[in-house]
């Protein structure tokens, strides 16, 4: 199986021979008493704290906690945790297990970020992006290379239409960087912190953490 590289946790970074997808207080009431006889109702099961990967009630850093109080992310750590599980069962798993372990440190250090949420959205949807492709189930779509105004350095896009989460792998030279669709005017727009791909007609703009190209699409 082909390992996919990442830039690391700071940067935290292929696709579809198709075009990438556009994306265009009253005070409250006393509970009722209880009937003695009556069976004690069970409550429902909290959504956000059925993190699977970790024991909420155990979680031991503000990630952690984060995770267990966010919907979202507490799904994101389910799908993750049932994609890792599936995935040790590959030649690959001593390597799967020390990446895995790289990321979660990785996750953990997001309290550090100016936005930890938005870190560990984009940590939780890197790393299954990275195990769906490893896995071999996903079949690899062509890239869509671009021509920039700085051509040193080929740029080509990947764009993985089919996956949950939606993504697309961005490569400039021999830097990439996993980005997620975002919301845009026209075209279609993927992003993440610190880098920010903007397609519309086979014209792109191209953020690359700091340096930023215009770009035509080759083809």
């Amino acid at each position: 199986m082909n390992r996919f590289v990442l830039l690391g946790m700071g940067a935290l970074a292929l696709a579809a021979c198709s075009k990438p997808v556009p994306t265009d207080t009253a005070a409250p009431t006393a509970p009722p008493v209880a009937d003695a006889k009556a069976p004690a109702a069970t409550a429902p099961a909290t959504p956000a704290l059925e993190a699977r990967s970790f024991d909420c009630a155990k979680a031991h850093n503000d990630a952690e906690k984060l995770v267990c109080g966010d919907a979202r992310l507490a799904a994101l750590d389910r799908q993750l945790a049932a994609l890792y599980k599936s995935a040790q069962s590959s030649p690959d798993e001593l390597d799967i297990a020390a990446e895995q372990r790289g990321w979660v440190k990785g996750r953990d250090a997001c309290w550090q970020a100016v936005d930890a949420h938005r870190c560990l959205l984009e940590a939780y949807q890197t790393r299954i992006v990275e195990l769906n492709i490893g896995s071999g189930a996903v079949k690899a779509p062509a890239p869509v290379a671009y021509r920039c105004d700085d051509d040193s350095k080929p740029v080509t896009a990947v764009f993985y239409n089919e996956l949950d989460p939606q993504a697309a792998v961005i490569r400039w030279g021999n830097d990439q960087a996993i980005v997620f669709p975002a919301e845009a005017a026209s075209g279609a727009r993927y992003t993440r912190e610190g880098v920010e791909f903007w397609e519309h007609q086979g014209e792109a703009t191209l953020n690359f953490y700091g340096t930023a190209l215009s770009c035509k699409a080759v083809g």
